[in-house]
């Protein structure tokens, strides 16, 4: 199943760099991209923001908005450009998300989410999905979740991702609803008991495979945030232990490796290096040599001879790695 184990889209975080970096690491996991509204895709540079590397792979894009015919038309584009899955964002709660009319704040108008969704499943022909929490402010309740899924579904919307927390809408920041609401897994285990039929896709603090794996005991899937890119070396196991595809685990200095022509055409194309190396920070996180390799990646941009300093690193890192 395609989104058995999948990467949330996180903004300034899984832009076209860190998802090829991250195809790297797994062949068979769903990216996502970040989330774009759809009037940016409408009125600007589409080659520009919906730029891929054809490895990325199975790739989905997940769209902000709540006006249908714009998210229709964002999705014909996204569509043409070759995504794999459409994806609505019903989950962010940001200030400026709610201003916008989209994002969390939809969870309150199900009948506008239904029928945005259902006009993306008649006039396109790849997966459409959604990506809501599991409550919002006083919608706090198993009935609620289960009233906003039942009115949804009627789209022909067949996934939801559920991020096992409820958002506040107003009083807590965006990195505050990552965080301080508890999770609560056992509602979205129960949504899957209650719509056997639908794909549930659990979504929250989950950090390792072996998380993961106790998830997929009550759900379809599971999708993995901040801990894939923070500490995304363990996600070289994802294709074995989920998947349970045979594969020869690299070392981290082998990850580097392999990014080299990438990051040589990046180079010819007259981008800075700097832009591929931030996501790789965390790629060293407890390993003796974290430190030093975190300066080095940070510091890139500074040297005459990027690529060589790159270099230098992997040799560096060979052994400790």
């Amino acid at each position: 199943m395609i989104r058995r184990f999948c990467v949330a889209p996180m903004m300034d975080r899984t832009d076209r760099h860190e998802r090829y970096f991250l195809r790297t690491l797994s062949k068979e996991m769903l990216l996502y991209t970040e989330m774009i509204h759809a009037n940016a895709i409408i009125h600007g540079n589409k080659d520009n923001l919906l730029k891929y590397h054809a490895s990325e792979h199975p790739l989905a894009i997940q769209l902000g908005g709540s006006n249908a015919e714009d998210l229709l038309e964002a999705s014909i584009i996204a569509e043409g450009k070759g995504f794999d899955e459409i994806n609505l964002n019903i989950g962010c709660p940001s200030p400026r998300v709610q201003s916008g009319s989209f994002g969390a704040v939809l969870m309150k108008q199900p009948y506008l989410v239904r029928d945005c969704l259902k006009l993306l499943v008649e006039k396109t022909n790849i997966p459409v999905t959604v990506k809501c929490r599991i409550g919002v402010d006083e919608m706090d309740e198993d009935k609620d979740l289960d009233n906003f899924v039942t009115i949804v579904k009627d789209s022909g919307c067949k996934t939801f991702i559920i991020h096992a927390r409820k958002a506040w809408l107003k009083g807590l920041s965006p990195k505050d609803n990552r965080e301080i609401p508890p999770l609560n897994y056992e509602r979205v285990y129960r949504l899957k008991d209650s719509f056997p039929d639908l794909e549930i896709i659990i979504n929250g603090g989950i950090e390792t495979t072996n998380d993961a794996l106790e998830h997929l005991k009550f759900v379809d899937g599971v999708m993995v945030g901040r801990s894939a890119y923070d500490n995304p070396y363990p996600l070289v196991n994802v294709d074995k232990e989920i998947y349970n595809r045979s594969k020869q685990i690299p070392t981290r200095a082998e990850v580097l490796e392999g990014l080299i022509p990438y990051m040589e055409n990046e180079i010819k194309d007259g981008n800075k290096l700097g832009y591929v190396t931030k996501h790789l920070m965390g790629l060293f996180k407890n390993t003796k040599h974290a430190k030093k390799a975190r300066y080095t990646l940070a510091n890139i941009n500074d040297d005459i001879y990027p690529m060589e300093k790159f270099k230098f690193l992997i040799n560096e890192t060979k052994e400790l790695c």
